[in-house]
């Protein structure tokens, strides 16, 4: 089981990434990289740097219990380095599996898009894109719309300032967290509040993950003691599956 409270399990096809916005700046998975490549881990001999894992590509073929997928947790499939032939390869494990439930979230908008200009999206696949701030989070989300998709989300993770009104036009999940780590930046209520409340006028499931490093209260304490509470309730909607 993963540790991530919006999946069931991971699926790593692909390790290592670059840093492309302030989202980026403490990446749990760059530090997760080199504590696996300390431990000699298989698949992280490269520690942080872009590796491809074709041995990775049966791994959904082995599970008979349907199950929801985050692909690339430790990576972002869309990035420069991986081609589009590997990129096929994947997606054909998720055609060949739709007892299976796929969430791939990428920060290379563009590039995803451009991908899916010729080529259809699997109703098992859910596609998302990371929106941390105004600059570089809130320009992904038209790119995302653009991808005739049957379930786009948003993560919204970590929430770095105010984004302001969001355009929710085939948008059908929400998920939003503060940013967890020693060196994580605080996130107000206000600006977690104004997203659901927008999520509510659209009709778009909202799910809170996390306080992380820092409370409601401007306080910096455990990422457990802060919990998942926004407003008093946690918030746990996800879309419907549908096989």
């Amino acid at each position: 089981m993963s540790k991530i409270e919006w999946t069931e399990q991971t699926w790593n096809p692909v390790t290592g990434c670059t840093k492309v916005s302030p989202g980026c700046k403490h990446c749990y998975a760059e530090t997760m990289s080199k504590r696996l490549q300390a431990m000699g881990a298989r698949g992280y001999e490269n520690g942080f740097k872009l590796s491809l894992l074709p041995e990775r590509l049966c791994q959904p073929h082995q599970r008979r219990k349907p199950t929801m997928y985050f692909v690339n947790s430790m990576s972002d499939l869309f990035q420069e380095g991986v081609p589009f032939e590997f990129i096929d390869k994947v997606f054909q494990v998720v055609e060949e599996t739709p007892w299976h439930t796929y969430q791939i979230l990428t920060k290379r908008s563009g590039v995803m898009r451009d991908y899916f200009q010729t080529r259809a999206v699997p109703d098992n696949a859910w596609l998302g894109v990371s929106v941390e701030d105004q600059q570089y989070g809130k320009p992904r989300i038209a790119d995302l719309q653009k991808i005739k998709a049957k379930t786009r989300f948003l993560s919204i993770e970590p929430l770095l300032e105010d984004l302001g009104r969001i355009r929710l036009a085939g948008i059908h999940w929400v998920i939003v967290g503060g940013e967890s780590g020693a060196k994580a930046r605080p996130m107000k209520e206000q600006w977690a509040v104004s997203i659901r409340k927008q999520c509510e006028r659209s009709n778009v499931d909202f799910f809170f993950k996390q306080w992380g490093a820092w409370g409601k209260d401007g306080v910096k304490r455990s990422k457990k003691a802060n919990g998942r509470k926004l407003e008093g309730k946690v918030w746990n909607m996800i879309p419907a599956i549908t096989v």
